[in-house]
């Protein structure tokens, strides 16, 4: 039988599981050949709230590097922001 956590303990616990959420994440972009450069950009526009020119730039990037950091943010964002890009079937990865 395990024993009880004491009030404290658990207090511990859940400010450490809270915290974590709130350290810095990025969402990172990854090339594919199916979506056109302008499906990226508005989607990017939509997910972060950039302007087109920065969308621009980190449409181009993802196409050249094959992947890039779009977003950086808590980690409750960045699933956000993930999940926007992926309503159009883009592939995402959180990192944090």
């Amino acid at each position: 039988m395990a024993a009880l956590a004491r009030p404290s303990e658990e207090l511990e616990v859940l400010e450490a599981e809270t915290t974590s959420t709130e350290l810095p994440a990025k969402v990172i972009l990854y090339n594919d050949d199916w979506h056109t450069f302008e499906e990226v950009i508005v989607q990017l526009m939509k997910a972060t709230g950039c302007s087109r020119e920065r969308a621009e730039a980190l449409t181009w990037e993802v196409h050249t590097r094959g992947k890039a950091a779009v977003y950086e943010g808590s980690l409750a964002e960045c699933l956000r922001v993930s999940g926007v890009l992926e309503e159009i079937a883009l592939h995402t990865e959180i990192e944090w």
